[in-house]
C-alpha cells in the first residue's frame, strides 16, 4: 500500500503522455472485460484517466456483447 506522501509526490508528477497512456491502458483493460478494481495506479490524476479510459472500454464491451448475443 503506498503512503499518502507518496501519493501526493505522484500526483504533481504527470505529464499530457502518462495520462494519455494511463487512458488508454484502461480503455483496452475495459474493453477486454477487466473489471474496474484492477486499476493500477495510486496517483489520483492518473487513476482518474484510467478510469476514464475504463469507462469508454467497457461500455464498448457491454455494445460488442449485447450485439453479439
Amino acid at each position: 500500500m503506498t503512503s499518502p506522501e507518496d501519493r501526493n509526490n505522484a500526483d504533481r508528477h504527470w505529464s499530457l503522455e502518462s495520462l494519455n497512456k494511463a487512458y488508454q491502458q484502461g480503455y483496452m483493460a475495459g474493453l477486454t472485460g477487466q473489471p474496474l478494481h484492477q486499476q493500477p495506479y495510486p496517483a489520483e490524476v492518473l487513476a482518474a484517466a484510467w478510469e476514464a479510459g475504463w469507462d469508454d472500454g467497457n461500455e464498448q464491451f457491454e455494445q460488442h456483447k449485447r450485439r453479439s448475443a
